[in-house]
């Protein structure tokens, strides 16, 4: 571990000079327009939901499975149409900025007092590389405070998935499971296309660090920006226990109603939270198989027992 801590990237942080936000804190947007999200689906993922295996728009004209996926695509843009038109689902988000800087593998959120709100524990890639490869960590694009900079972290909770609930029971009291599973399928990918427009809000305006940023939707889908948005659970941040933090920091509950369940699933189900890191080197990573020494140091980290780590961490552990 304190080998793969020596060779963490070497970033060019006399030339990096963080961009100073139009606000620090938490904003909320109560009931976005799901008119505004639908261009920025990617509907990539939308057929592999229904195990059609091709890229959007291509699969429309694939010689095995063009003639289903099209029929499909049709009909989720009737029910898409609704969905807009009468209002079906309402839309919800809270962000936030926050001074950081980084403490080896974690980030320390500060006040304007310079007192830590909060702690954010991340786990470092420890597999051996090959000459000239970093052993990354999230926390490696934040600057510490030796670099006498002061730097930021973004923060983010959305979900298109309120008032879903009645019109799926409307579906299955008919015995309409297509429709059902149909619309549950649009709510997760108007989330996704949310978390996709909020960044972009943030890129360009709220954090501003980007504000010249002109992204076509196609280009946006493909990550053709500044920064990224690793969500906790994900490669780059295995530990699902970190959106509680995450859930605190933002007071995600109180401020726009999505819940965290014990099993961390966010709900309603059609949610996406994470982080807004604005680093312009930084990349999305895995953090691959974690030892039994990451996962103590981890525990220690966070003031948790090592079981309660292993229980959350148990599809990433190499013992």
């Amino acid at each position: 571990m304190a080998d793969a801590r020596k060779n963490k990237i070497q970033l060019k942080d006399t030339e990096y000079n963080p961009v100073t936000p139009s606000f620090t804190g938490i904003k909320t947007f109560d009931d976005y327009p799901i008119a505004e999200l639908v261009k920025y689906i990617d509907w990539t993922p939308f057929f592999q939901t229904w195990e059609l295996h091709g890229k959007y728009p291509a699969i429309l004209e694939d010689e095995l499975i063009g003639e289903a996926a099209q029929k499909l695509f049709e009909d989720a843009q009737v029910l898409l149409d609704k969905i807009v038109a009468e209002k079906w689902l309402t839309a919800k988000a809270v962000v936030g900025i926050f001074k950081a800087r980084s403490v080896e593998d974690d980030i320390a959120l500060i006040d304007d007092n310079n007192k830590v709100i909060c702690t954010l524990h991340h786990i470092r890639q420890q597999n051996k590389k090959v000459d000239g490869q970093a052993n990354y960590c999230l926390s490696d694009f934040i600057l510490p405070e030796t670099s006498g900079k002061t730097d930021y972290l973004g923060a983010f909770a959305v979900s298109a998935g309120f008032n879903i609930e009645g019109k799926v029971a409307a579906f299955e009291a008919q015995h309409d499971d297509y429709n059902s599973i149909l619309l549950k399928a649009l709510a997760d990918r108007l989330a996704e296309a949310f978390a996709e427009r909020m960044h972009e809000l943030m890129r360009k305006e709220l954090w501003g660090y980007s504000k010249d940023e002109n992204n076509s939707p196609e280009q946006l889908i493909s990550e053709n920006y500044v920064g990224i948005r690793p969500a906790p659970g994900y490669p780059a941040c295995p530990d699902h226990t970190e959106k509680i933090t995450l859930f605190n920091l933002l007071k995600v509950t109180e401020n726009i109603g999505i819940q965290l369940t014990d099993s961390m699933a966010m709900y309603p189900a059609a949610s996406v939270s994470g982080w807004y890191v604005a680093h312009p080197e930084a990349k999305y990573f895995g953090t691959g198989k974690i030892g039994k020494d990451q996962v103590l140091d981890l525990a220690k980290r966070k003031n948790m027992s090592p079981e309660v780590m292993e229980k959350w961490l148990s599809s990433n552990i190499n013992y």
